[in-house]
This record gives C-alpha cells, structure tokens and sequence, in this order.
C-alpha cells in the first residue's frame, strides 16, 4: 500500500489535515472524496466493478469512478484525472451535489467521506485499467434500482446513497 494521503475535512468540507489513505479508513476519520456518475444518451448509467485486488470494497459494483483528490489538487481536476486512469474516459463533467457519509466496510474499515458527486455523458465503451476495475456494463436506471433493492450486497455503499438522488431526479 503506497503512502497515499488524503484529504482531512470537516463536516462543511473546510481542510483540516492530511492522513495515509489506509490509515483514514482504519479510525473512520472524515476526509475529501468524489464519486462519477457517467450516462449514455440512452440515460444508461456506466458501472464499473472494482477489482478483486482493492483492500476494500474489491469485486462489488459501483458507479463509473470515484477516488480522493490529492494535495493541492482541485476536486474537479482530481475527477477528470482519474476517470482517464480507471476508465480511459475523457468527458465533461458537472458537479451534481455533495453528502457525507461513514460506513463499515470489509476488513475492519470505514469510509467516511464527504463525497463530491459528479457527471458526464459518454457514449462509447471505457478501457477499463485492470488494476481499478474488473469488469463494466452500462445499465438503465429502473433495472438498476431494482437489482439495488434484490441484491444490494454486490454494490458499494457509497454508490447505493449517491444512486437514490439520480434516481429520483430522473424520475422526477
């Protein structure tokens, strides 16, 4: 595990510290995230299934990216650096809304985040980087929000909090 640091925040998202990403996820303390939501013309939603090999949250479904800013780094800038990483995608996108969130995960961790949500359009197949991702597929929201409710154990917790506001939105 690199020493990758992440972002220390508050509840309203001011920058209070730095701390080893692992070690943030083991005491559950509250630091800097974002989460991509990526759709197709078809209101498909592009997911992507972490790789077997995250020391969290490894082989569950989740939405097309999500990652932590860097030191320094503009929270829209770490976002579209790391949708080319995991997805090979380049695209615009919009901030959304944003939400915090502390959850128990595998292996003894939490995530508590305060997670930026963004998205984009795309409409062509990712190139998924093996070492973030296993697998992807695009899905229509109505499918989706059913599967959630069946077998919400292969999706992420994060991605099933961020998913209600875009479903209801489109629903709306």
């Amino acid at each position: 595990m690199s020493e990758e640091k992440v972002i220390l925040v508050d509840k309203n998202d001011n920058q209070i510290g730095f701390m080893p990403k692992l070690e943030a996820h083991q005491k559950g303390v509250l630091h800097r995230a974002f989460s991509i939501f990526i759709f197709n013309n078809k209101y498909e939603l592009l997911l992507q299934k972490r790789a077997s090999s995250k020391y969290h949250s490894g082989g569950l479904w989740t939405n097309t990216c999500c990652s932590h800013p860097r030191e320094d780094e503009d929270i829209l800038d770490a976002a579209n650096r790391r949708l080319i990483e995991e997805m090979g995608i380049e695209t615009i996108l919009r901030k959304v809304y944003e939400f915090t969130y502390k959850a128990e995960l595998d292996n003894d961790l939490t995530e508590h985040e305060f997670d930026h949500v963004f998205y984009g359009v795309y409409n062509e197949d990712p190139e998924i980087n093996p070492d973030e991702a296993d697998d992807f597929k695009w899905i229509d929201m109505d499918s989706l929000h059913e599967d959630i409710k069946k077998n919400g154990n292969i999706y992420t917790v994060w991605f099933k909090i961020a998913f209600e506001y875009f479903y209801n939105y489109l629903k709306k």
